[in-house]
């Protein structure tokens, strides 16, 4: 079955569907908490369970880690406990477990919590074997105060036996942290990161958002008092957002085994539509934002209004037309093809939007040494690394 064919079968279904929420893939946000707390819909789609075609996921080690994940994250953020209803959760997470992803994603402040807590029910309810599936959380705006966050010791500790009391697990497989904490010594944070791990209550430690030098400051840390240095790095990455993944954690990865979770593969809505429909898809409109201002919300909305974005989106949909799939699968693919990457986040708001995304590995071997100097021309943005100042 072509990807296209697929794609025809998968309209179809979603067309059918009365449940439709924004895509729950990005994660970019600053001095704040993406609360979510809309009600949960109630007009669930009709079940779709075994969505479950000839589509091969592949596995990868994260970092120079022994772990091996699917190179498809599922993400939970927007949709899980706000913007669908649990039998569409519970679908969405089973068509995901059933294609082979095995590495589900979370955090403390998505959905204030409601997140890890329908994830948990589901996994609990589903009995899968645990060490067949993996789960990652993210730590740091947990609490309402200035207080309650950051990166504490007493925060990391605390923080983190909440979050596995909301998922039900006795542990969590990657507890990332949703930002640095200038406020915080480094030491600090590495040594209660070492301590979750060594008390069992995670397998690994990461980072998300954090700078290159951020990072080898935490890895410098754990080898000088011999604790425990993070994994991965959780990143934003899309045709239109390059350099930190094709630059810098490359150097990373090779030097300290640091490895590339990526996540927002649709560059905020753009390869969507969301910026056609007159709501973005990470406004106040769509959902429920908590003191703060995203500066790249709209740094994203400026550009991909702008005369210039919008010719490269036409030109990037004629290409995925030309190839046979659709823009997000397109999108998806082309991110998977980065070797650097170990692991795309994906969401959906519905089994079959989830569906078509994971046959984005589909295209891989369709994405030949011709397609993508295609597509970096349609581009015209690829990073190059400054010379050295003499």
């Amino acid at each position: 079955m072509s990807v296209k064919s697929d794609h025809n079968l998968t309209n179809t279904l979603i067309k059918n569907s009365t449940n439709r929420a924004p895509i729950a893939i990005v994660e970019c946000m600053e001095d704040g908490i993406m609360s979510s707390e809309g009600s949960m819909a109630t007009n669930p789609v009709s079940r779709q369970v075994s969505i479950s075609y000839p589509t091969t996921m592949k596995y990868k080690n994260l970092g120079k880690s022994g772990l091996r994940i699917s190179v498809l994250t599922l993400g939970t953020w927007v949709t899980f406990g706000s913007h669908i209803s649990e039998q569409v959760a519970e679908d969405i997470v089973s068509v995901a477990y059933e294609n082979g992803i095995n590495l589900f994603d979370t955090a403390e402040v998505y959905a204030g919590g409601k997140s890890e807590i329908l994830l948990g029910k589901i996994l609990k309810k589903k009995d899968w074997k645990r060490s067949s599936y993996n789960v990652a959380t993210k730590l740091f705006w947990g609490g309402r105060g200035d207080t309650d966050r950051g990166l504490s010791r007493k925060y990391i500790i605390e923080g983190l036996q909440a979050s596995l009391e909301r998922l039900q697990l006795s542990y969590v497989d990657i507890i990332f942290i949703n930002k640095a904490d200038p406020m915080c010594p480094m030491e600090e944070v590495v040594r209660a990161f070492t301590h979750c791990i060594n008390q069992g209550m995670a397998m690994y430690w990461g980072t998300s958002r954090w700078t290159a030098m951020e990072i080898m400051e935490a890895y410098t840390v754990a080898r000088q008092f011999n604790l425990i240095p993070p994994l991965a790095e959780q990143t934003e990455y899309h045709m239109f957002q390059r350099e930190k993944v094709e630059i810098h954690l490359p150097e990373l990865f090779h030097k300290i085994g640091v490895g590339t979770m990526t996540w927002s593969p649709q560059a905020f809505g753009m390869f969507t539509g969301k910026f056609d429909e007159g709501v973005h898809l990470l406004s106040r409109g769509s959902v429920k934002v908590r003191n703060f201002t995203m500066l790249q919300d709209k740094t994203c909305a400026e550009e991909g209004r702008s005369p210039r974005h919008q010719s490269k989106l036409q030109e990037l949909s004629v290409l995925a037309e030309k190839v046979g799939c659709t823009s997000t699968q397109l999108t998806i693919a082309w991110c998977l093809k980065n070797d650097n990457v170990h692991s795309v986040l994906i969401g959906a708001s519905t089994p079959e939007q989830l569906y078509d995304h994971i046959h984005a590995i589909q295209l891989l071997p369709r994405l030949t040494t011709a397609l993508l100097s295609e597509i970096e021309k349609i581009l015209d943005n690829k990073p190059m690394r400054l010379p050295l100042q003499r």
